[in-house]
C-alpha cells in the first residue's frame, strides 16, 4: 500500500514501513498525496490535514485521541488506529519512578540544595514497602505492566477497569462504575484512563475530599482527567499528600503556575514515553495494522470512533 507521514517525517518509522513493502509518498507543503492508502499522523488536532478520498485509514502515533476529538477530526469516514499499548513498559517505568521520587522526597531535597534538611527528609520519607494500597484507575496494558513492576514492593493493588474484569497480578479488580469505593482506601492513585467526555475532570473536589490526607495522586494518563483548580486547592488545604504528574491541564503547564512551586508536587513534561523510542516502535505497529487491514480484519489497534479510543 502507499502511505504518507505528516506533519513530522520520522525517517526511522518510514524506513520500517517501507521494509515491509509499502511505498512512501511525501506530503508537500501540507498537502497529502491524493493516491495514498493510509496516513501515519503525529501532529495535534488543529494540524490535522484535509484527507484525500483515497485514504482508507489513519495510523496515529499516540495512544489517546482526545486532541483529535476536541477538534472534531475523529470521524467515521475513515478507519483509525492508535498506538495504545505501545508505550506500556516505558509509561509503567515512569509511573514507578514518579512514585519513588515522590515518596523519597527528591524534589524537596533538590529545591533545598542543602544537607541541612536531612532530619526533615528523614521524618517525612515514605516507603512503598510499607504495606501500601495502590489503586490503578484504567488498568489496561500499561496498568498490567505497572503491576509487574510494583509486585516486588508487595503493595495491595486494586485494578479498576471499565468491565471490572480480573486483572492479572491485582489483588482486587473493580468496575469503573464502582471506582468511588477506592478513593478513601488508596495510599497511591495512578490514573491511566483514556480521556473522553465521560472521564474529563473525573478527579475533582469531591474525589479529593474522599482521599486519604497523605495520598499521592499520580497522573500518567491525560491531564484533563484531573480538575487542576481543584487539585491546587486540595494540595494547598492539605486534603491530599502530594501529586506526581507527567501530564497536566493545561499542557504545557504555564511557567509560574502554582503547581511548579509546591515541593510536594513532582512534574515531568509529558516524557513518560519519549519521541525517540516512539519512532522505533510506531513503524512496526503500522506494519502490523496495515497487514490486518489488507486482510480485511480488524486492526490490532483499531479505534472505536463512537467511544473515542
Amino acid at each position: 500500500m502507499r502511505f504518507s507521514m505528516y506533519p513530522q517525517v520520522w525517517e526511522t518509522t518510514v524506513a520500517e514501513i517501507e521494509s515491509a513493502g509499502h511505498q512512501y509518498l511525501p506530503a508537500e507543503e501540507g498537502i497529502i498525496p491524493d493516491n495514498i492508502d493510509f496516513l501515519v499522523y503525529n501532529g495535534g488536532g488543529k494540524q490535522f490535514p484535509e484527507l484525500p478520498e483515497s485514504v482508507r485509514y489513519v495510523q496515529t502515533t499516540y495512544a489517546g485521541l482526545d486532541d483529535l476529538l476536541k477538534e472534531n477530526k475523529l470521524t467515521d469516514k475513515v478507519r483509525w488506529a492508535n498506538a495504545k499499548g505501545l508505550f506500556a513498559s516505558t509509561v509503567a517505568e515512569s509511573a514507578l519512578g514518579l512514585i519513588l521520587a515522590s515518596y523519597h522526597k527528591h524534589k524537596s531535597i533538590a529545591m533545598a540544595a542543602t544537607w541541612s534538611v536531612q532530619a526533615e527528609i528523614d521524618a517525612s520519607t515514605q516507603w512503598l514497602y510499607d504495606h501500601k494500597t495502590v489503586a490503578i484507575i484504567g488498568a489496561g496494558g500499561i496498568g498490567e505492566e505497572l503491576i509487574k513492576l510494583l509486585r516486588p514492593f508487595q503493595p495491595h493493588i486494586i485494578a479498576v477497569t471499565n468491565s471490572g474484569r480480573e486483572v492479572p497480578g491485582a489483588d482486587e479488580s473493580i468496575a469503573m462504575d464502582k471506582a468511588s469505593q477506592v478513593w478513601d482506601r488508596a495510599d497511591i492513585v495512578v490514573l491511566l484512563v483514556p480521556l473522553s467526555d465521560r472521564t474529563r475532570g473525573m478527579v475533582n473536589v469531591d474525589v479529593f475530599r474522599r482521599m486519604k490526607k497523605d495520598a499521592l495522586l499520580v497522573n500518567v494518563g491525560r491531564g484533563g482527567l484531573v480538575n487542576t483548580e481543584d487539585l491546587v486547592r486540595a494540595l494547598e488545604e492539605g486534603e491530599i499528600g502530594g501529586a506526581a504528574l507527567d501530564v497536566t491541564d493545561p499542557e504545557p503547564l504555564p511557567d509560574g503556575h502554582p503547581l511548579w512551586k509546591m515541593d510536594n508536587v513532582l512534574i515531568t513534561p509529558h516524557t513518560a514515553n519519549t519521541k525517540e523510542r516512539t519512532k522505533v516502535l510506531v513503524g512496526d505497529l503500522a506494519v502490523r495494522n496495515a497487514a490486518a487491514f489488507e486482510q480485511g480484519a480488524a486492526m490490532p489497534n483499531e479505534v472505536d470512533v463512537a467511544q473515542g479510543y
